[in-house]
């Protein structure tokens, strides 16, 4: 699960200092549409402004790859690249003094909207059914200033929404109107979904983390700062995953990007290791940190180039780790190893108990893969598993089988998906194979249960041929048996560069309906007994946002899906990442 480059690779001097030629020597391999490297696109970047494309290149993730060009070639291809219109600020779209947020109880916190991330909204939360579905109509639209990609799924809680964005800005507006309460500035990127919580004096705090791997907490009836935590101090350490809450803790999961920095040939290739940590929640203090591989990076041999390696690196963790209240343990899946030597805790499922961070077992389902970016082009720093790099991204779901029995459900990038025993050390019970699978196949972002199926979108990006992608299958808890696949619809992007038919994004289910959003940047929802279309938005148009901000929509992609409660749907359209369509709004449905 890649967070995406900026400028990858850099293959050659540039021969001239026009902007133009840089681009074309240096970055245009990969920024063009359906290449495999999955960089963004130019019309993507030009919504960043040219100082954070240049501290990507500088300072950031980018530096390895930029490291022969002058520093007036990276300041010229940062203008280049970046918008040249400065940041618009406006204080349109603000609620009015002492507005007040609505009375609604019906909630969805968090990413999951419950412990075990089914990702399930109850009949008497959603306020949503079957029938009504075909109700669904625009209320409000909501745009994102200065940005290109709209990812932080919203959490609703006592009439709020809140958000976070690409520049960093989260935001606390009214649920029915979209009006803004307050505003908060994160240090970097917000795309996680946002948990809301009371302390031991009947605060509210929101907590969330962002991609230089900082944790806060912030007061949500005022936006003001309560704390903030560096969980991890590698220089491509971020959090894109939401936290959960339970007693006392938050638990934060943490992720990297440094596999894209090994396709330079002299970066000394890798150090990072995924985690989870427990912290305080009223302060923020961290009782403790365990790594999702437990040997520490030592050098282990030297490249082509001459420069030093290291290894054990990678099994990142993307995304929220799921609790269990009875055992006393968390889940979370991890990622692929960045570099040799393999281990046995990459693309696996962990459990961890929640008061100590001892790891208590370990399921590996895909052994030696090792991947970087570097596997993709030069194979410098590439591992010798060069695996194919299918992580588990998306939230294992801790269901019940017929007979009451738990059961763990973790769909991967492979294309499986697997149930493990969580009383029999993560035992394969069942694994059923729904699709190809790959770096931008498989299960992507997450799946959702009700009480009888387990829903799997499919990904299985192929730019060659769109009808082979995507896709939503119901598959049985019990027994894994595929109870209905309904294909996806040929894209109605088609032409359009990065259009895709591939379903990345998260699942939402209520009862009777699972509704599953995909690349050409179409909502549709889903009969849950037998597979039929019965709703289809097209998000992808232009809008007029409450906050007056031009908008658009895009891909539908990321950790962020559907959020529903109190008969109204909330949903960020344009995932720019991941060889999306860029877009920039935050829409909302309603049935009435």
């Amino acid at each position: 699960m890649k967070l995406l480059c900026l400028f990858l690779p850099i293959l050659a001097t540039a021969a001239s200092e026009d902007a133009v030629t840089l681009f074309s020597a240096n970055c245009q391999s990969c920024h063009q549409a359906g290449h495999t490297t999955r960089a963004p696109l130019p019309e993507a970047l030009k919504a960043k402004q040219p100082k954070e494309i240049l501290a990507a290149l500088e300072t950031g993730s980018m530096r390895p790859q930029a490291s022969h060009l002058t520093a007036a070639q990276r300041l010229l291809l940062a203008n280049h690249l970046g918008s040249t219109e400065a940041p618009k600020v406006s204080t349109a779209g603000y609620c009015a003094p002492n507005f007040p947020a609505t009375t609604d109880s019906t909630f969805w916190n968090g990413w999951a909207v419950d412990q075990s991330n089914s990702r399930f909204q109850p009949a008497d939360q959603a306020k949503l059914s079957v029938s009504e579905v075909g109700k669904l109509k625009l209320k409000w639209a909501f745009g994102f200033p200065g940005s290109n990609s709209a990812f932080s799924q919203p959490a609703l809680v006592g009439g709020k929404l809140y958000f976070g964005s690409d520049n960093g800005t989260v935001y606390a507006v009214n649920a029915k109107t979209g009006c803004i309460y307050w505003t908060y500035k994160a240090a970097a990127t917000v795309r996680v979904a946002i948990t809301i919580a009371a302390t031991t004096h009947n605060r509210y705090v929101a907590y969330f983390g962002d991609i230089q791997a900082n944790v806060y907490g912030v007061d949500t009836e005022t936006g003001k700062e309560i704390w903030k935590t560096k969980v991890d101090e590698h220089r491509y350490a971020r959090v894109t995953g939401a936290v959960k809450l339970y007693g006392d803790r938050i638990y934060v999961p943490v992720s990297s990007v440094e596999e894209v920095s090994p396709s330079s040939p002299k970066y000394e290739c890798c150090t990072f290791r995924g985690s989870v940590q427990a912290l305080e929640a009223a302060t923020g203090k961290v009782v403790w940190k365990t790594y999702t591989i437990p040997d520490e990076p030592k050098p282990t041999k030297k490249n082509s180039a001459g420069t030093q390696l290291y290894g054990p690196s990678g099994g990142a963790v993307w995304l929220s780790p799921t609790i269990d209240v009875k055992r006393k343990v968390l889940y979370v899946g991890t990622g692929n190893g960045y570099s040799d030597p393999a281990t046995a805790f990459s693309d696996s499922i962990q459990a961890i108990d929640l008061a100590t961070g001892k790891r208590m077992w370990v399921q590996q389902a895909t052994k030696g893969d090792g991947w970087n970016f570097s596997c993709n082009s030069g194979k410098v720093n590439c591992p010798e598993e060069n695996g194919p790099d299918v992580d588990f991204g998306a939230s294992p779901i801790l269901a019940k089988n017929r007979d009451g029995k738990d059961i763990i459900l973790a769909g991967q990038k492979s294309g499986v998906v697997h149930a493990f025993d969580p009383d029999a050390g993560g035992k394969v019970l069942w694994q059923t194979r729904i699709g190809k699978g790959g770096a931008l196949g498989g299960i992507q972002w997450g799946m959702a249960a009700d009480k009888e199926k387990v829903y799997a979108a499919l990904s299985d990006r192929n730019p060659g041929k769109p009808e082979l992608e995507g896709g939503l299958f119901a598959l049985s808890i019990a027994t894994g048996e595929k109870l209905w696949h309904t294909p996806a619809p040929t894209p109605a992007c088609a032409g359009t560069p990065n259009c895709s038919a591939a379903q990345m994004s998260p699942v939402t289910v209520i009862p009777g309906v699972a509704f599953s959003g995909s690349m050409d940047g179409h909502l549709r929802a889903y009969d849950a007994a037998d597979g039929k279309i019965i709703w289809d938005y097209n998000t992808m148009i232009e809008y007029e946002t409450v906050n007056g901000v031009k908008a658009k929509g895009g891909s539908l992609g990321g950790g962020s899906g559907p959020v529903i409660a109190g008969g109204m749907l909330f949903l960020n359209s344009g995932y720019g990442a991941l060889a999306g369509i860029p877009g920039n709004v935050l829409l909302a449905f309603s049935k009435e």
